[in-house]
């Protein structure tokens, strides 16, 4: 494990990668053919390095499985490793549930990274199923408002994206162990995160070495179809924050030219990165328009302190989102029409806040929905179905959960910022308005920010040129009291896509916080739905 020897240099769009290869590859991660070669020579999945495990999974609805299986662990997925901590997967292959043999050949695939806040995640010391995480996860169960975005942990503080989800009851929810039980086979991928740095003061793990990273763990997967168990076309992807964030750009960019050099320069697999399906909670994407986006949202809401923040920025974050958000011409589902800044409001609570709090109440009995409304009087409930306005739904979510700007801070010290830092500088500026703010008038972005930002970016593969081998299915999810970013943030991806002719899932929890995953078992049907998978008994 570890990093060893620089081994070369690869460039893509302005955007330089160093790879290390680990001892003990005996791959060269040069920018050329030779690298590609080296990977499909190497990077065969042994079928019989596996331990037999057994464990107990309660399912969605509550219901206790005993699950024998087989566990894969700590699989290096590139020729030419970084860090073989993190560039490395494990998976996990039903062989009995409840006593009845499975044959998982042909399962779809789950797909779980466990980002957090851009964090680097190991499964390297996993012990089994659902095991993996991102580094520095504190101990206990976070709640949904404790899962944070790279902007709430810059102190290296994360939970685990891709499990740490929570129920509505606060219960952790595990979609890797969830997966398990229906019968699918479960790839648990690790990835290099922000914080990584060498010896020489160089941070390895900045944009986009993530979604590089996951890309790889893809490739891998596929090139050793009819080795490794599952249905390697019928991949879903999962993620939460930051890792929802990987997931969407993981679904949108497959196979996108644009990543094949730095995928080349760690000698990843010559093989498909495109996915089947997204499955993505909370997603903090869209970075570089993540600050007007949210001030357009909160930017009224007094922060935790109860202080307000500077409004003269958050008004001028305020135009530029509605400047980007006229630049999309997106259409809201349901033949809402044109979504602007000026009718974004009416958008959000009509296809989604009030279906949201509708079904939330439906689903109380008589009497706690009475205590609710007494409580929260600014829901007008008649006929079944609940009504209120953007401003009282605004009142009722309460303090935002970040300053201003909030992801490319003046200071420097959002995630964000330490994400798209280069080399030896931790963090930078990644808008001009931030750095302006900062440095002038004249200041101009570094030259490699533009190409990384796009590779970090799920949208520009949904609008500017519509991607033909992303993903066709998308399930989208978020909690409406989610102040880590703007709600407007997920509608336009799920407008994107939806816009595309692809298939849309995309709903809110209503009074949930971020990293709320309130069901799990849907999300567990609806892969069984869209690959047509009907479970196979030996």
């Amino acid at each position: 494990m570890g990093i060893g020897a620089t081994a070369g240099v690869a460039a893509a769009g302005g955007i330089a990668l160093t790879a290390q290869a680990s001892s003990g590859t005996g791959a060269s991660s040069g920018g050329s053919g030779a690298a590609r070669v080296a990977s499909s020579e190497a990077l065969a999945f042994d079928k019989d390095a596996y331990t037999t495990l057994t464990t107990t999974i309660t399912d969605a609805d509550g219901a206790d499985h005993d699950v024998e299986y087989r566990f894969y662990k700590a699989i290096t997925y590139v020729a030419a490793p970084v860090d073989e901590k993190y560039q490395c997967l494990n998976v996990s292959v039903p062989v009995r549930i409840d006593g009845t043999a499975v044959d998982a050949t042909d399962a779809p695939i789950l797909f779980a990274n466990s980002v957090g806040g851009y964090m680097p995640s190991s499964v390297a010391d996993a012990t089994g199923v659902g095991g993996g995480g991102a580094t520095g996860m504190p101990g206990g169960s976070p709640s949904a408002d404790t899962v944070p975005s790279a902007s709430s942990s810059a102190s290296g503080e994360v939970a685990s994206g891709g499990n740490g989800m929570v129920n509505a009851q606060g219960g952790m929810v595990s979609l890797p162990k969830l997966a398990l039980a229906a019968g699918y086979v479960v790839v648990e991928p690790g990835a290099r995160g922000r914080t990584l740095v060498d010896a020489d003061g160089t941070y390895y793990g900045v944009a986009p070495a993530a979604i590089v990273d996951l890309k790889a763990a893809v490739r891998y997967v596929r090139s050793n179809k009819g080795r490794i168990p599952g249905d390697v076309d019928r991949i879903v992807s999962s993620g939460t924050s930051a890792g929802g964030a990987l997931s969407s750009l993981l679904g949108a960019s497959g196979d996108s030219p644009l990543y094949d050099k730095l995928l080349a320069a760690i000698g990843a697999a010559d093989a498909s990165d495109a996915i089947f399906a997204t499955g993505a909670w909370c997603p903090i994407t869209d970075l570089e328009h993540a600050d007007g986006a949210y001030e357009w949202n909160w930017g009224s809401n007094p922060t935790s302190s109860s202080s307000t923040v500077d409004q003269a920025v958050s008004k001028d974050l305020r135009s530029q989102f509605a400047e980007y958000q006229a630049s999309l011409r997106l259409k809201g589902l349901n033949g809402f029409g044109t979504l602007t800044a000026r009718n974004y409001d009416e958008y959000l609570v009509r296809q989604y806040m009030e279906p949201s709090a509708t079904r939330y109440l439906a689903a109380l009995s008589d009497a706690d929905r009475t205590t609710y409304l007494a409580a929260n009087t600014f829901i007008k409930w008649s006929g079944g179905r609940a009504r209120f306005s953007w401003a009282d739904f605004l009142t009722h979510v309460g303090a935002r959960k970040k300053s201003t700007p909030a992801f490319d801070a003046f200071d420097l010290s959002a995630g964000e910022n330490n994400l798209f830092g280069k080399g030896t500088t931790k963090a930078r500026h990644f808008t001009l308005y931030s750095l302006r703010h900062e440095s002038g008038g004249s200041a101009r972005l570094d030259s490699d920010l533009p190409a990384t930002l796009h590779l970090m970016n799920p949208m520009p593969f949904l609008t500017q040129k519509p991607n033909p081998h992303r993903t066709k299915h998308w399930w989208i999810r978020l909690g409406t009291k989610d102040s880590d970013t703007s709600h407007t943030v997920s509608a336009n991806l799920a407008a994107a896509a939806n816009a595309l002719g692809d298939e849309v899932d995309h709903l809110y929890y209503w009074d949930e916080g971020h990293g709320a995953n309130s069901d799990p078992g849907d999300f567990i049907k609806w892969i069984a739905k869209i690959t047509n998978h009907t479970p196979k008994t030996r």
